[in-house]
């Protein structure tokens, strides 16, 4: 397997046409190594923040990030977002069972706010203006990549295919910037520069998985 280190204990599983790559006890989708993506937010103006019927899957250490920072984004959230938030807090149960952010109407995020016609995350917004510390939930952070837990504590990352990301797909494939690498800060966040550095190993040799 060339220079793959036999510390990484790669298991490589064939379903389909896809792959399953055990790397340090994370389950990933080869996907997220071959298909490529770009958020390009002067096409899609933030569609995937106000589309969907659940929120973004939050932990309980995120929920009290996004507490610490409810009163510096209140006013950029909308009256129906407040309202929202005043009735069931910033996060609810889904029907899956998971925490997930409030959403408003259906589908909106209740931390969704605008700049002209586009989107965007106020959470985020404030972090980045040195006004909080908390920057938004990783879920958001590591999309398109879904993280599921499992209930024997095994984590698998796949990759989410949405109509609405199209002109993300566009522009990675223009870049030819795999999605583990439009992700490397999401990733490195979430799971840590060693675990980002065996994933990057693999990728580099993946053409030798595949014979």
């Amino acid at each position: 397997m060339g220079g793959i280190s036999q510390q990484e204990e790669i298991i490589i599983k064939k379903q389909n046409r896809n792959m399953i790559l055990d790397i340090d006890n994370i389950l990933v989708s080869s996907d997220i190594i071959t298909e490529q993506f770009c958020c390009d937010l002067d096409a899609c103006k933030g569609i995937c923040c106000v589309e969907g019927d659940a929120g973004a899957p939050v932990t309980l250490e995120e929920i009290g990030g996004i507490e610490d920072a409810l009163d510096t984004v209140w006013g950029d959230m909308s009256a129906q977002a407040q309202a929202v938030v005043d009735k069931q807090g910033v996060a609810y149960t889904d029907r899956d069972g998971d925490l997930v952010t409030s959403i408003v109407g259906g589908k909106d995020c209740v931390f969704t706010c605008y700049e002209g016609d586009c989107c965007l995350c106020a959470l985020e917004r404030a972090y980045r203006a040195g006004k909080t510390q908390f920057i938004k939930p990783i879920s958001c952070a590591l999309y398109p990549i879904r993280e599921k837990r499992f209930a024997n504590g095994t984590v698998a990352l796949n990759y989410n295919r949405w109509d609405v990301c199209k002109d993300a797909v566009k522009k990675g494939r223009e870049l030819e910037l795999p999605v583990y690498k439009f992700l490397e800060g999401p990733l490195t966040r979430r799971f840590g520069k060693e675990w980002y550095a065996a994933l990057c190993e693999v990728a580099d040799h993946f053409d030798e998985l595949c014979e």
